[in-house]
């Protein structure tokens, strides 16, 4: 199989979907690697690195995408890239598509086959090719917090640790799974009184057992949601459908009930933010006001740790990347129920329920798509 890999071209977005290990390894199993000039750069990898991999350089995504037989990004195809896929090709990358219609319709008129890392899932009911990017945004969202909620950046001016004789910032975390325990233990170790909320009794014992006093947990009820809000310096929405679009968790309304200059850093923003205010915004223009609240809604945060996001993300989509390449997309779905769980379009018919569901489009079972 041609496996190409283009040169993400979403603003702000240094990632690449195949690092030099990944190729290296590809052509080890008999592929060929075609990496679009320069894709590498923005995560530490240069042109030099692929070549000694084994693979071929490219000097168009254009040509990528008229000889690859599946294209591995990182991100969803943007509308250039799309009117560019064609039937037959397999696309493995980011798509979100629950908050994105016209990607949706985009990719299904395409006649690609269309897997998305984050609807892969495993035998412990986990994402595993989404788990990585979480634990880097969930890393990151205190520190961008941080600095927002900076006075010069139209935050409450209040320093996460507090120093002696002034408290700490209060940190409200929506969302116990992979990125609001991240988030929690970085803000925790930052010096902030930290409170992570979530529906699932079981999680919320499991991050007590396992963190103790690191922080401290409550139930994600209405009530208790808004009243932890409202004396909150900074609240990260950390939640997650997978493949569905996220619940607002905070409405317009709610946001007179907030401190001015409380900060809102939506990890979810992917998949359609978690707060009713939130727009998706680049690393080049992160946050804007809305009502006195800063909202922070970088739609490509571990983009900001390209080199680290990168490899994490390439440790992790190497095997599926592999499978899909040795036995092709049908065997490797039909060897691999988790791998299935992936599948969002085939041949011009969407296949992915919780998208349909947010779309109003009608959805083929993937088991049949498998026989189609």
């Amino acid at each position: 199989m041609l496996i190409g890999c283009p040169k993400e071209i979403k603003p702000q977005e240094f990632r690449v979907g195949v690092t030099p290990d990944a190729a290296q390894e590809a052509v080890a199993h008999g592929h060929k690697v075609m990496i679009e000039t320069g894709a590498g750069i923005g995560a530490g990898f240069s042109d030099d690195d692929y070549s000694a991999a084994g693979a071929q350089i490219a000097g168009t995504a254009a040509e990528i995408f008229a000889s690859a037989d599946m294209i591995v990004k990182v991100k969803e195809p943007q509308p250039v890239e799309r009117k560019m896929l064609r039937a037959g090709q397999i696309l493995f990358t980011y798509l979100h598509l629950a908050p994105d219609p016209d990607q949706t319709r985009d990719l299904m008129a395409s006649g690609a086959t269309c897997i998305a890392y984050e609807t892969v899932t495993d035998d412990r009911g986990g994402l595993p090719l989404l788990a990585p990017m979480s634990e880097v945004a969930g890393r990151l969202a205190p520190q961008v917090g941080a600095w927002t909620l900076q006075k010069a950046n139209g935050g409450r001016g209040v320093l996460m640790g507090g120093v002696p004789g002034v408290g700490p910032a209060q940190v409200v975390v929506i969302g116990g799974g992979v990125v609001g325990t991240h988030a929690a233990r970085i803000a925790a170790g930052m010096g902030a009184d930290v409170t992570v909320l979530d529906r699932s009794l079981p999680r919320l014992r499991y991050l007590d057992d396992t963190f103790g006093g690191q922080f401290k947990t409550s139930y994600a009820s209405k009530a208790n949601t808004i009243a932890l809000a409202r004396a909150a310096d900074m609240i990260i929405g950390a939640v997650l459908i997978p493949g569905a679009a996220a619940p607002k968790l905070i409405s317009r309304a709610q946001l007179a009930e907030l401190k001015q200059g409380a900060v809102l850093v939506d990890v979810a923003i992917d998949q359609g933010g978690c707060f009713e205010t939130s727009r998706a915004t680049t690393h080049q223009d992160p946050i804007y006001d809305v009502d006195g609240i800063m909202h922070y809604c970088v739609a490509n945060m571990p983009g900001a740790v390209a080199r680290t996001s990168t490899i994490a993300l390439g440790n992790a989509t190497m095997p599926f990347m592999l499978a899909l390449a040795d036995k092709g997309w049908r065997q490797a779905c039909e060897d691999d129920p988790h791998l299935l769980a992936g599948l969002n379009v085939h041949a011009g018919r969407l296949t992915y329920y919780a998208v349909g569901k947010a779309l109003g489009i009608d959805v083929l079972s993937p088991a049949l798509a498998l026989k189609a």
